[in-house]
């Protein structure tokens, strides 16, 4: 190697020698792409693979056949139960409000990205868009603090799981009894939401 007077090294080699150097360069940083690639792909399969190969499947197979849950409060330590971990059934709440969102398993499932959210009260980390574990609280949350706008995301929110998923009771203040609810009720909000 010498310098070339421009401060630049060049290899004695020539213009073939110069080529070398620089397939040999291509060749180090293809080889890197190619295994960021790769390991992109398995963090991929890690993350998704798992919930929709044999076992995610048998899940979601064992959760479609799960009847209908009857109308019933819940108080927070009975909504945890249902987190899609220790159940197949998963719940959450939003509002005061628990819908049973099992037949979305993929995105409140434990892999899913809403999992967080299962067998819990959903609304402060749906009102603040925040995912982290931060965001819930594992006393009753009034909600007070919440301004304006995130009370409105919450009453959005609450609207569109009414929509999409049944409803199957309230979240129960601390000290706040259970409702009493009969089949007829329960019935006709069921086919009411169809």
């Amino acid at each position: 190697m010498a310098d070339d007077g421009q401060g630049r090294l060049r290899t004695e080699e020539g213009p073939a020698g110069g080529a070398a150097v620089a397939g040999g360069e291509m060749l180090l940083l293809s080889v890197g792409l190619l295994a960021l690639a790769l390991l992109a792909a398995y963090r991929l399969y890690l993350r998704w693979g798992a919930r929709n190969g044999p076992g995610g499947a048998a899940r979601q197979g064992e959760a479609a056949a799960l009847p209908r849950m009857k109308r019933r409060d819940f108080s927070l330590e009975q909504l945890r139960e249902f987190d899609g971990a220790r159940n197949p059934r998963i719940l959450l709440a939003v509002n005061g409000k628990v819908f049973d969102v099992t037949k979305g398993s993929k995105f409140y499932g434990p892999e899913g990205p809403y999992g967080i959210f299962a067998g819990r009260d959903a609304s402060r980390g749906l009102a603040t868009f925040c995912l982290d574990k931060d965001a819930l609280r594992d006393e009753y949350d009034d909600l007070s603090d919440l301004n304006a706008v995130q009370m409105e995301s919450v009453r959005e929110w609450e609207m569109q799981f009414k929509e999409k998923y049944d409803y199957v009771g309230r979240l129960l203040k601390p000290g706040e009894e259970p409702s009493e609810y009969t089949d007829e009720e329960d019935t006709k909000d069921h086919t009411k939401q169809e």
